[in-house]
């Protein structure tokens, strides 16, 4: 399928829902309203408050703010978890050791944490960031580290034949081989960091997206938590672009999947 047509089958998802949702929203069914608007909003009411949010720069300050969490949260995490599902996979010991305490504080359930960073650390960024790194490490990490173990055992055999050393293994095999695990996690590691960062501003802060959803929920602005909610996910989405540009970069080498170009 080429990307013009996948794109518009995409957009076409977007529009069918948004219509569905307006209907149903404005529209009584056997006069009964499905989709109450005070509860649900609709369409309209949620893109003008978006784009009053623009149109007076409301926005940007909270976008601003949310967006440094996030990419400190991501970068933090994704590099941590990286570096320790290495460590751990060319490690077995070491992995066999803490492998009960990793698996207990991965357990942990996040919300949970969050009051507790903002005692340790405040209600500034680095309480919101240290609830994103907690999210995003573990995926990562366990990603890498299956990555690492992933590496097959003939490769490895034929690369110490061919005189090898362990560096030349690491930048020639296991680099390569953990690569595309890395960036599965990290698609999802953008979402998990946004989310942190967010719940983080939601629970505590004076800005934020999720300071702003929060501030509209309390005096039951429906439309402005669907608009921040919307905002939100264009936000996920340009980040997860990103990730594409430098996955399609570093990944060069990797073939095309058969039918990838049908």
């Amino acid at each position: 399928m080429s990307r013009a047509k996948l794109l518009f089958y995409q957009v076409m998802v977007a529009v069918v829902l948004l219509a569905v949702w307006h209907v149903l929203s404005t529209v009584p069914i056997f006069g009964v309203m499905l989709l109450p608007p005070f509860f649900f909003s609709n369409p309209v009411d949620v893109g003008s408050q978006i784009v009053t949010w623009f149109a007076t720069g409301v926005i940007w300050k909270h976008l601003a703010i949310t967006l440094w969490e996030s990419i400190l949260a991501f970068v933090i995490g994704s590099v941590g978890g990286v570096l320790f599902g290495f460590w751990f996979a060319r490690r077995p010991t070491v992995a066999a050791v803490f492998d009960p305490y990793v698996k207990m504080a991965n357990a942990l359930p996040r919300v949970v944490l969050a009051p507790i960073f903002t005692l340790w650390l405040g209600l500034g960024i680095w309480s919101k960031v240290a609830l994103g790194v907690t999210l995003v490490f573990f995926i990562v990490f366990f990603n890498v580290y299956q990555g690492v173990k992933e590496v097959s055992g003939t490769v490895l055999a034929n690369g110490r034949m061919l005189g090898m050393n362990e560096r030349q293994l690491m930048r020639h095999v296991y680099w390569p081989s953990a690569l595309s695990w890395m960036f599965s996690s990290l698609h999802t590691s953008v979402g998990f960091a946004v989310v942190g960062a967010v719940v983080g501003e939601y629970l505590g802060s004076a800005a934020g997206l999720g300071y702003l959803i929060q501030q509209a929920e309390g005096v039951f602005d429906v439309a402005g938590v669907f608009a921040g909610m919307f905002v939100l996910s264009a936000f996920v989405i340009l980040i997860d672009l990103a990730v594409t540009l430098v996955e399609r970069r570093l990944l060069v080498w990797r073939p095309e999947a058969a039918g990838s170009r049908t």
